[in-house]
């Protein structure tokens, strides 16, 4: 979806390096795979053909966030209901 954004941290050897995958147009989204020593993430269209991808080692990979677009709430949302803290 428009706005989906992942957030990759990586080592870059004594400091850290911060690299964003973002889907950029409507229908587009980002994937992330793994595997063999190697994280993967790709903005794909809707047919699944790759537009950008980024390749990091797995053993650098210090985090990989994904942030979800963001979207107003609609009226069937459930109200968020705390849960109260231990004393």
């Amino acid at each position: 979806m428009k706005g989906d954004r992942v957030e990759i941290v990586i080592d870059a050897g004594g400091s850290t390096r911060t690299y964003e995958v973002e889907a950029t147009r409507a229908g587009r989204r980002v994937e992330v795979s793994h595997g063999r020593g190697v994280v993967e993430v790709a903005e794909t269209t809707r047919s699944g053909t790759p537009v950008r991808t980024a390749r990091f080692m797995s053993s650098r990979v210090l985090a990989l966030v994904e942030h979800p677009a963001s979207r107003a709430a609609l009226p069937d949302d459930a109200a968020v209901t705390h849960l109260p803290r231990p004393a």
